[in-house]
């Protein structure tokens, strides 16, 4: 680990190989050999870069240090979370696209697939954990496939209120946006669709990987065009259910 640390930690710290060296008081072409893992360290050396960038040097040693970017939740109730950071300690947005749904269901605690996921930044944001979400599909019209729903992490699925909208990772049923009501009762949440052409449905607590609230989503689409096209569709249902009652009384 000690060739990638130095170099990582340089780089974070906006150091160039000669401003590090002769802070270190080495020539530059033995840092260079350092960071390529040519040469062993000394530990004059070591304990130098340890206070430098004040870190302990059994970190430095056997710890990828660049993975302290990627802090870790945990809770009673939910699943361990990794989570990027910046170098000014603020969250930076995971963006998981439709295309990396299925991979996320496998690694959503491995922080080196977490930093390999599109960042995004969205301003103002409060403070907290976020992610965001490419939805797919028209349940949840007239929000329409392709939106990136940005979720807020929720910590303790007690906390999940009624008829509100998550992000819902599951091994059974994937990732899905879907409008909730708890039954803590007997642990299970049932999922709606804002487009009554999808039946609800229910998932136990047990299945539950990770719920994400709602707190904004970025469309790309014409909400009005979205809202007439959901119109135009409950029209059609309806139409289709008055043409089926007139059969039935005309058979009769």
């Amino acid at each position: 680990m000690l060739n990638h640390n130095i170099k990582y930690l340089r780089q974070k710290h906006s150091l160039s190989q000669q401003e590090l060296s002769e802070k270190l008081s080495i020539p530059r072409s033995s840092l260079s050999d350092y960071e390529r893992g040519h040469t062993q360290v000394g530990l004059d050396v070591l304990i130098k870069l340890s206070e430098i960038f004040d870190i302990r040097i059994d970190d430095l040693l056997k710890t990828n240090v660049s993975h302290q970017q990627y802090e870790i939740a945990r809770d009673h109730t939910l699943k361990v979370l990794a989570i990027t950071v910046d170098t000014a300690d603020r969250n930076l947005i995971d963006l998981v696209e439709t295309k990396a749904a299925a991979g996320y269901l496998t690694s959503f605690t491995d922080p080196e697939y977490i930093k390999d996921l599109p960042k995004i930044n969205f301003p103002n944001i409060p403070i907290g954990t976020y992610r965001g979400f490419e939805i797919q599909g028209d349940s949840m019209l007239p929000m329409e496939s392709g939106t990136i729903v940005i979720c807020h992490y929720l910590e303790n699925i007690f906390d999940v209120k009624k008829n509100k909208t998550y992000v819902i990772i599951s091994k059974g049923e994937g990732v899905v946006y879907k409008r909730v009501q708890p039954d803590f009762d007997n642990k299970r949440l049932l999922l709606f669709s804002d487009n009554d052409q999808y039946l609800p449905y229910d998932i136990t607590f047990e299945e539950i990987e990770e719920i994400w609230q709602y707190y904004a989503h970025i469309g790309f689409n014409d909400i009005k065009k979205s809202f007439n096209y959901m119109l135009e569709e409950k029209l059609n249902s309806m139409q289709y259910t008055l043409n089926e009652v007139y059969k039935t009384i005309v058979s009769k």
